[in-house]
């Protein structure tokens, strides 16, 4: 029996109990990680770093058509699932303004595309979308450059550039005469490195590992905290967007908390925002959203 995992979206394809055997098959190197649940049914160690990253290899492998990928030792390691329900809600966002129709070859900005490149990795095979990632980190540029140059095809439908200031976000990534139809983003968490360790001390005590284990998810600075945490960033997201208006038709980021809501809220009011829109997701226990807002109104959007 398939049990189906509560919240995801429905076209999200991780909605049933990860296939093992099919994974291995996509990915034989999975076997050496497999273990047996109390029910005797195979799984992997979520506390052993090498194993989720593995299964992330062999879920990009038999699900999305992607041969080779890897990130360094120490970057974040996407859980894809939750990933996937952001592509597929933007999806629907943006078919609101299509009579229902998701596009297809939609120019998506992600802001941030990691070592991991999961988000442009996911758009491209689930809606054939064109998409620019942006970097700030040497290491993560390289590492998502890598995936992209190992996977025949990929390069036709995604770029790279190089954020090279730091207190910017789409100023030297959009340029002129350029246009949109999303930004999607998966913003710092914390506040300060202190609170981002915390953080991964916990999440590592939940899942059973030892003090000096490495948290599966990883984490370099820029994915993990920036100063004033997640809302000063998505406040300067906010200020930022307000010049490029008339390029972007959609902007997005993950909001990991409903209480970081209320002033990001009166920022896009003092904005001049025309359209405000926040999506729920869910996976199992975990409650997560993304808000949207754009300065076209419905008119203009659906040219």
């Amino acid at each position: 029996m398939t049990s189906q995992k509560p919240g995801l979206h429905p076209r999200n394809r991780h909605r049933s109990r990860y296939d093992m055997n099919a994974l291995c098959q996509s990915c034989p190197a999975l076997q050496d990680y497999i273990v047996q649940n109390p029910a005797g049914e195979p799984t992997v160690n979520f506390a052993d770093p090498q194993a989720v990253k593995t299964l992330n290899k062999a879920l990009l492998a038999h699900f999305y058509g992607v041969a080779h990928w890897d990130i360094p030792e120490g970057f974040l390691c996407p859980p894809v699932p939750g990933r996937a329900d952001y592509v597929h809600h933007l999806a629907d966002l943006l078919a609101e303004d299509r009579d229902g129709a998701v596009p297809q070859q939609a120019s998506i900005l992600d802001i941030g595309t990691g070592a991991n490149l999961i988000y442009p990795l996911i758009g491209v095979h689930e809606y054939h979308w064109r998409f620019t990632g942006s970097e700030i980190g040497a290491e993560a540029f390289a590492s998502a450059q890598a995936i992209i140059s190992a996977n025949p095809g990929l390069s036709r439908s995604i770029r790279l550039r190089r954020q090279k200031e730091a207190a910017s976000i789409f100023n030297g990534i959009i340029h002129k005469n350029e246009s949109y139809d999303a930004t999607m983003c998966n913003p710092p968490f914390h506040d300060s490195a202190a609170a981002a360790r915390a953080g991964s001390e916990r999440k590592r005590r939940n899942l059973g590992q030892a003090e000096d284990a490495a948290l599966n998810f990883g984490g370099q600075q820029q994915e993990l905290w920036c100063e004033g945490g997640e809302v000063a960033f998505i406040l300067r997201m906010i200020a930022e967007s307000q010049q490029f208006g008339r390029q972007v038709k959609w902007f997005t980021t993950l909001v990991s908390r409903g209480d970081n809501l209320p002033p990001l809220y009166r920022a896009l009011s003092e904005a001049g925002a025309v359209k405000v829109v926040k999506k729920e997701m869910a996976q199992g226990q975990k409650q997560s959203r993304f808000i949207a807002w754009s300065f076209m109104d419905d008119n203009k959007r659906r040219k």
